[in-house]
């Protein structure tokens, strides 16, 4: 199976946003991958709250939504569209989706982000992601010539139950659209990435965001870049810069069973959710 990644740097203009994003996809288009991956906001990243409001759009029948629709029928590929934001009807809040379409330009399912990055970085910028974007609730796997691809954006990348909960449905490739800060990315992308491969036995396509976007006071904010697949015993098979680009990666779905027999982790694996924890004498619980 090949996999194209669309490395982006998407800015706070919805024309300039999805004019790359189809540019790219033909570029990717010259390898004629099974499957293109799209990075989160490969619509729209920036902008204050109502920015984003008000640049969130329909799913199905959005601007960014019958682009990606159209290129995937055009083209007989499938897409695994990055993410984009979603108009929640009324709601002031919009959700960060990933939408997937099959080779007809049929939408498969979506997957809508459940982690929001709500944090203080190193360098004390901060991030408030659930100001604007309301968490989803269920998780999305969808089949591409016989193997299954679960879906998570981003912050998801941390919480390592969510792919947990992935694997027991026989996962067989995880994709990630991300848009990692410069500094978070810097300490813990290929780490992270490495080991939900290497934990779950399953290839994993982080597809990123790269480069600057400017805030709406003129502050410059940095995304990590380096969109990367590792195989499921870890090994980094294809990684790209920080710059806007189309990495393309050869998935040898061989490898699954080959690590499986090696070290077979789900006949080992304890569900741990119904076992009690006991403390010693002294030790008190921490709510």
């Amino acid at each position: 199976m090949k996999i194209a990644l669309v490395q982006m740097s998407s800015q706070p203009d919805r024309a300039h946003n999805l004019a790359e994003a189809e540019r790219l996809m033909r570029e990717a288009m010259i390898g004629r991958p099974d499957l293109i991956v799209l990075p989160e906001h490969f619509d729209w990243l920036g902008g204050t709250i109502a920015d984003k409001r008000r640049a969130a759009d329909r799913v199905p029948g959005g601007e960014a939504y019958v682009l990606v629709q159209q290129f995937a029928k055009d083209n007989a590929v499938w897409i695994h569209a990055g993410s984009l934001m979603e108009r929640r009807g009324q709601d002031h809040r919009v959700y960060n989706t990933t939408v997937v379409f099959n080779a007809k330009g049929e939408q498969v399912g979506l997957y809508r982000k459940i982690h929001l990055f709500d944090i203080t970085a190193p360098d004390g910028k901060t991030y408030s992601e659930s100001a604007a974007v309301a968490p989803g609730r269920d998780l999305f796997i969808y089949e591409l010539d016989g193997h299954r691809i679960g879906c998570a954006i981003c912050y998801d990348l941390r919480f390592s139950r969510l792919f947990d909960r992935l694997a027991e449905e026989k996962v067989d490739i995880f994709v990630l659209p991300a848009a990692f800060t410069h500094q978070t990315g810097q300490a813990h992308w290929e780490v992270l990435c490495r080991a939900r491969a290497i934990e779950f036995q399953a290839y994993f396509a982080a597809c990123g965001q790269c480069g600057r976007y400017a805030m709406p006071d003129g502050e410059l904010r940095r995304t990590f870049g380096h969109s990367m697949v590792c195989d499921p015993w870890g090994q980094i098979v294809a990684r790209a810069e920080n710059d806007v680009c189309v990495l393309v990666a050869e998935i040898d779905l061989a490898r699954l069973p080959e690590v499986r027999r090696l070290i077979p982790m789900a006949e080992h694996r304890v569900l741990l959710a119904d076992r009690q924890v006991r403390l010693s004498p002294g030790t008190k619980p921490r709510r």
